[in-house]
């Protein structure tokens, strides 16, 4: 089993190419295995994790709603954004600057057979990375992403997640709010929630900005140690 993971930080980068991007790994990663079942080749499998902002972009799930999406053509155009259905699970969402956006692509069989296990451990690593700035993070029943004041009238949404897997084969991820403009959240129904608020990092510490670089490191650290992994820079 291969626990290293070759890390990326891509930038600011447009949704549409990361995503060609990913699904060029993912792709690699499924042949290989398949290449191993039909001819007992023994081939290692690679494991990526790539970092990266997008510009203001919306994406909806395979099982969302577009009415979820409050905006027209020409008003995406107006607020600088783009839209995309793609192929995660889950409902609606926006990415943009100040976000901490992560897609691990892993083969899970190097680490565990299990996607409901895959989905806590990234929750975990938010929540571990929340409390590190003094923040009491939590999941939420039947909502898929971490958030504050769970069971409350404010409670509010602070990371975002869908991931797509195959083969036992991970894309996507998650999207953390950092210095993220919330603005851009009242345009959807986030996640096809009704009456939920969404929140960033700055904003509940009352900073104007994180250092984003900072919570990179936080959440890198987290993982390495709830995968048992290792982190290789490329």
């Amino acid at each position: 089993m291969n626990k290293q993971i070759e890390l990326q930080d891509l930038g600011l980068k447009d949704y549409k190419q990361t995503w060609d991007y990913q699904e060029a790994l993912f792709k690699a990663i499924v042949d290989t295995k398949i290449k191993n079942r039909r001819e007992e080749a023994g081939l290692q499998t690679k494991n990526h994790f790539l970092f990266v902002e997008h510009p203001h972009v919306y994406t909806l799930g395979k099982s969302g709603d577009l009415s979820n999406l409050l905006l027209n053509e020409k008003q995406l155009i107006e607020k600088g954004a783009t839209f995309y259905k793609i192929n995660r699970g889950g409902d609606i969402t926006y990415h943009g600057p100040g976000q901490v956006v992560g897609y691990p692509i892993l083969d899970l069989e190097n680490f565990f057979t299990d996607i409901h296990k895959y989905l806590r451990f990234l929750e975990e690593m938010i929540i571990l990375t929340l409390a590190e700035y003094g923040l009491k993070a939590e999941r939420s029943k039947g909502e898929t992403g971490v958030w504050l004041d769970v069971g409350t009238p404010f409670a509010r949404k602070i990371c975002a997640m869908g991931v797509r897997a195959s083969r036992w084969v991970t894309m996507h991820g998650f999207a953390l709010n950092v210095n993220a403009n919330l603005g851009y959240f009242d345009n959807i129904i986030p996640c096809g929630i009704r009456g939920k608020a969404v929140t960033s990092l700055n904003v509940e510490l009352g900073k104007k900005e994180v250092s984003m670089e900072d919570v990179k490191e936080k959440l890198l650290k987290h993982f390495v140690n709830l995968f048992e992994a290792e982190f290789i820079r490329v």
